[in-house]
């Protein structure tokens, strides 16, 4: 502890009493397990706090805005935590190359925010924006609702700075687009979840922030007219289209009505869509918007629909979608699969689930239009049916082909059914990687792999 505090000073090692009200992460309220908390402010800190540790053969686990679902910032009493929350500095704003330099433990919506007042937009968006930070965001190669626009957070992110768990410093901080200069070292670290260092610096790509923005949720009666909808919009609005969220009827039901969200639209028909696009000029964008909602409603694949008028009325309409706490406690799950297998999917699920195990009701939603389908089941407040439903889940997916995790990585709960998506030689590579960067495995132990 007298080195650690050492280097980043008394004040920002803690540990006993000092972190006895702390909690694991968002998702695991009991009291986190650790020798002790590190908050280093600067990479060479973040350097010199992994060097001591790799020279005294401590594992180390890596925790920034600890919204991750699994497990993969969750440490034992055999850790040290290095927490990366004071290194927030947005550290430079560059308008013509459209490139922004941040710590990692910036938060989301800060850069967000900051960025706007500037007319510039970070596009990553997901719901846990006020606490997620973008270190973390890299380090799972996180998604959200403006995937089916701009992609992934890998191709977001133009350079990386990385410390290695010997403490070397890794520096690739090239602001080019186009960089085809041998192996893109960066893109082994990002979604490798902590395992193979840790980021520090983040340089990201930036565009224009759109000037306008439609946002509608409309209902329809099947699976079927929900790809209907979806491909109308992708054609007609050329480019435009950001966002494309679908919920089945039992989560629509399940976070709207008394107690809870306000009802946009009448609770019993069985999907719900939110649609939202963006643009440069309101008013052909508006009218190219309600133009196409109108003539698709004529058609009578969407049977209702509210159109936000104001920004009010769309976070409103949004909330339904990103506040599920009345859903809560249950098991979560981010799978993938093609959009042509996911009602198929969904059908089994529902079928396995009451067959065997009766107590537990799949509640489904997500970002489809990129193949991303959210589960709960629930509800349970323990983890005693968990290994059961984690087996209906993954199992279900094998005839279509599906991944077990979207976009929220693998950590310690899906090591287990990595290989399920994984060749034994893709494993091994992996493996080869990981010996190859932290041959003791000191780095985010047992994670992935």
């Amino acid at each position: 502890m007298t080195q650690l505090a050492s280097i980043v000073g008394d004040p920002h090692v803690l540990s006993g009493e000092a972190i006895a009200d702390r909690a694991t992460s968002y998702w695991n309220a009991s009291p986190i397990q650790t020798i002790a908390i590190v908050k280093p402010a600067s990479t060479e800190e973040v350097s010199q706090v992994l060097s001591f540790c790799h020279q005294q053969g401590q594992s180390v686990v890596i925790q920034s805005g600890g919204t991750g679902v699994c497990e993969g910032a969750d440490p034992s009493l055999k850790d040290v935590v290095i927490s990366l929350e004071r290194m927030n500095r947005i550290i430079h704003v560059d308008q013509n190359e459209m490139v922004a330099t941040v710590e990692a433990g910036v938060i989301l919506q800060n850069l967000q925010e900051t960025l706007a007042d500037e007319g510039l937009l970070f596009p990553l968006d997901l719901g846990a924006r006020g606490s997620c930070m973008i270190g973390g965001n890299v380090a799972t190669n996180a998604g959200g609702i403006n995937v089916l626009r701009y992609g992934m957070v890998r191709n977001l992110v133009l350079g990386l700075e990385v410390v290695l768990m010997d403490g070397t410093v890794l520096s690739s901080m090239y602001p080019m687009l186009k960089n085809n200069t041998g192996y893109d070292l960066k893109q082994l670290f990002i979604g490798s979840e902590g395992t193979l260092g840790v980021i520090t610096k983040v340089m990201v790509r930036l565009f224009p922030l759109p000037t306008s923005c439609q946002t509608a949720i409309v209902a329809v009666d099947s699976f079927k007219a929900v790809s209907s909808v979806l491909n109308q919009f992708r054609a007609q609005l050329s480019g435009t289209l950001s966002a494309f969220e679908v919920m089945w009827n039992n989560y629509y039901v399940g976070v709207t009505g008394e107690g809870k969200h306000r009802a946009p639209l009448a609770r019993d028909y069985p999907f719900y869509i939110i649609i939202e696009a963006e643009g440069f000029d309101d008013e052909s964008d508006r009218l190219r918007f309600e133009g196409l909602l109108s003539g698709i409603m004529e058609g009578g694949q969407i049977l209702d629909a509210v159109l936000a008028s104001s920004e009010r009325e769309r976070r409103e309409i949004w909330m339904v979608r990103e506040e599920f706490d009345a859903l809560l406690p249950a098991y979560l799950y981010d799978v993938s699969l093609p959009l042509g297998a996911m009602n198929e999917y969904a059908e089994v699920l529902k079928e396995r689930f009451k067959a065997e195990l009766p107590g537990c009701h799949p509640v489904l939603f997500g970002h489809i239009a990129d193949g991303n389908l959210h589960i709960f089941a629930g509800p349970y407040v323990d983890e005693a049916h968990h290994a059961s439903a984690d087996q209906i889940v993954y199992s279900a997916l094998v005839p279509f082909d599906g991944s077990v995790s979207a976009e929220h990585g693998i950590g310690l709960n899906k090591k287990a059914w990595l290989s399920q998506n994984r060749s034994e030689d893709e494993l091994a590579l992996m493996r080869s990687i990981k010996q190859v960067l932290d041959p003791q495995h000191l780095l985010n132990p047992g994670r992935i792999i």
